[in-house]
């Protein structure tokens, strides 16, 4: 089994899916229940994923033996910086290194815009996802916006 990244249209039927699977996790974890399809669309709408595009980001899309498992957007913020945002490894396939890749992948994409810092912020709940930030050398940096939930924020330089 393999891991490749690629990038992808936000709004393919890929992207799309992955991006929904994302908000309903994150959305469920938050609210301590399923999130209903009402609000996942809700969530969905006018969420800024049409930033993660060319030029001013950048949308991944992980793939496990040819399926789509992963996601993450690139959002260029100036000319050196930019954040990551929507980082999404589906259950059935985490562990399996796919993040860290996912990860890499974001990387390099920042890296061939010129960006040379990347920054993002998580939630508390969200253990995984710093887990897996800390082991990819994304260290906790002083707070950088104000976000409703952004309680954790993270830098790397590139």
């Amino acid at each position: 089994m393999t891991w490749t990244v690629t990038s992808e249209p936000f709004g393919s039927p890929e992207a799309t899916a992955l991006r929904r699977d994302y908000y309903d996790e994150v959305a469920s974890r938050y609210w301590g229940r399923p999130a209903t399809t009402a609000e996942i669309d809700d969530g969905l709408r006018d969420d800024g994923a049409d930033r993660l595009a060319p030029p001013t980001g950048e949308f991944l899309v992980g793939w496990y033996d040819g399926k789509p498992a992963s996601c993450a957007g690139l959002l260029l913020v100036d000319a050196v910086t930019a954040e990551l945002t929507r980082v999404f490894v589906r259950p059935a396939f985490r562990s399996t290194g796919g993040g860290g890749l996912l990860l890499a992948g974001v990387e390099s994409a920042a890296r061939a815009c010129g960006v040379r810092s990347v920054r993002l912020d998580t939630r508390d709940d969200l253990v995984e996802a710093r887990g897996l930030y800390a082991k990819h050398g994304y260290r906790e940096v002083p707070a950088f916006n104000q976000g409703p939930y952004a309680e954790h924020w993270f830098a790397k330089q590139l």
